[in-house]
């Protein structure tokens, strides 16, 4: 037995040099010299096809201009404060329980301030009323960055922090503030008439703007909520001299316009369900996402 582990042990030993052979692992050096070229080289030709490839796809692809659009759902519309599994609740006599909102629309609104918006080589302004797109050429760098539109978060009225620090909450007639997602080159159409509307809506119809509209979700939720006001550049839309988006690298200080909702007469202590549409001909809504074109938010204000 000895003598068999002795044997056993100068096999592995062997194998892992052999003295005789000159050989590692079985193989000479000038044998690893070889398979170890030969797979540097391989690995080597593999990584400059492959790079090579990625390279050749680049060149068809614009830094500035999406290749495939065609299948790029409608912008989301998205708000401030963005609520937890659909779900705003705060007491009004506790400011704990807002102090978070407050901020988080504090913080949206101050790249809104006219302070920040002075450079006249990065903003400009589009006029105080709704007007059509601007124009500010063609979707690519030979122009360098374009100018955005100036928005004053005073245009929110009630809703723009200035007077009213706590937007509505602590008085329980909070305030949300939505905008339109970006889509680079993305143009909203208007509705093509006032008919389109829903019958709620068609007096926040206007000549080049996207009209938004909140109702109730319930119909049991009707006689609970009323007393809603939008405010914006438009009131209760999107104008369209803010389109179209021209990406981050050609639009990075470009700034949505915003629209502002209060909602002045709420029943207490009860979770009401409202739903905010924005309309337009090129404005669809989906089933599976909730926030194209539209969003749902349950709502409830404790009195106490």
């Amino acid at each position: 037995m000895p003598a068999a582990n002795k044997d056993s042990d100068g096999g592995w030993k062997s194998f892992i040099w052999n003295s005789e052979r000159k050989e590692f692992l079985g193989r000479t050096g000038g044998s690893w010299f070889k398979i170890i070229v030969f797979y540097v080289v391989f690995y080597a030709c593999l990584a400059g096809i492959f790079v090579g490839t990625i390279q050749a796809m680049l060149l068809t692809l614009s830094n500035y201009k999406p290749t495939y659009q065609d299948r790029v759902a409608p912008p989301g519309l998205s708000h401030t404060p963005r609520s937890v599994k659909g779900e705003i609740f705060f007491s009004m006599n506790d400011e704990t329980t807002y102090e978070k909102i407050v901020k988080s629309m504090t913080d949206l609104l101050d790249k809104y301030d006219l302070k920040n918006q002075q450079d006249m080589g990065k903003y400009e302004d589009c006029g105080t009323a709704a007007g059509d797109y601007k124009n500010r050429g063609d979707l690519d760098g030979d122009a360098g960055e374009r100018r955005a539109c100036r928005f004053d978060k005073e245009l929110l009225g009630k809703c723009s922090g200035t007077t009213d620090k706590n937007f509505g909450f602590k008085d329980g007639k909070p305030c949300v503030i939505v905008k339109l997602n970006r889509i680079v080159n993305f143009r909203p159409k208007p509705p093509k008439s006032n008919e389109t509307l829903p019958t709620e809506a068609q007096a926040n119809f206007q000549p080049f703007v996207l009209p938004m509209y909140c109702t109730n979700k319930r119909e049991e939720d009707k006689h609970k909520i009323s007393g809603i006001e939008y405010f914006g550049l438009a009131k209760g839309g999107f104008p369209l001299q803010y389109y179209p988006y021209y990406g981050k690298l050609l639009h990075p200080q470009y700034l949505q316009p915003l629209v502002a909702i209060k909602f002045n007469n709420l029943t207490f202590d009860e979770d009401l369900r409202i739903e905010c549409k924005v309309f337009g001909a090129n404005i669809d809504y989906s089933e599976k996402d909730r926030y194209q074109g539209r969003f749902e938010f349950k709502l409830n204000i404790k009195s106490s």
